[in-house]
């Protein structure tokens, strides 16, 4: 993602990939890859993992990875800054915090969370429907775990009748992994997920994946 002017993160946005922007850039939500701008603003909800190159930045939530920032870098009482970290000066509040010690990643949930199904029937879930970010873990070691099921469950190819309580990412990517109707006459089914990684760290509280029931 290019662009010359400044770029808005939302609170409700995970961004995975290369970020440039010629003005600033402020992330309120999860962002795993790498930032380059002039500036950069990390409010009290965004996360940044990866490279970042800035002339100068200002933290008041969560970054890490490799981090180089030609100017002032400053962390406010709840930032947090930790990695391979240079910079030409720096600021830090009372509550901040700058280390090299690098921590695990907890995951975050991506995609948009919707798709549709035949009543009934069942459709295959895609990475762009559900899709776990995680920048220092593997598909297989990246677990969901479904709660909450309404109008259908979450199925492997393999075993169609047999709901699952739990599937990786790995089997996702694969193709394998599919949301069956239960054939109700509600216009809509739902279903909560959350994702861990090997740490056991989780993405928070369960989203809601919402599946739209057409007809056949």
């Amino acid at each position: 993602m290019n662009t010359r002017g400044s770029a808005v993160i939302g609170e409700d946005l995970v961004i995975q990939g290369e970020l440039r922007c010629g003005g600033d850039v402020e992330v309120l939500g999860y962002v795993t890859g790498s930032i380059s701008a002039a500036r950069i603003m990390v409010h009290p909800t965004g996360k940044v993992f990866g490279t970042v190159r800035a002339q100068s930045a200002e933290v008041n939530g969560f970054m890490q990875g490799t981090i180089a920032v030609q100017q002032l870098i400053s962390i406010g009482e709840t930032g947090s800054v930790s990695g391979d970290v240079r910079y030409g000066q720096l600021a830090l509040a009372s509550g901040g915090e700058l280390s090299a010690e690098v921590r695990n990643v907890p995951p975050a949930l991506g995609g948009d969370l919707n798709l549709a199904v035949r009543r009934g029937r069942s459709v295959r879930i895609t990475t762009d429907d559900i899709r776990a970010i995680d920048p220092d873990s593997g598909a297989a070691a990246l677990i969901f775990t479904v709660s909450s099921p309404n109008g259908g469950s979450i199925v492997h190819f393999d075993a169609p009748t047999t709901p699952l309580e739990s599937f990786s990412q790995e089997e996702l990517e694969g193709g394998t992994i599919y949301f069956q109707h239960d054939g109700g006459a509600a216009p809509e089914a739902t279903i909560d997920v959350v994702v861990s990684d090997q740490a056991g760290a989780t993405s928070g509280t369960p989203r809601t994946l919402h599946v739209a029931v057409i007809n056949p």
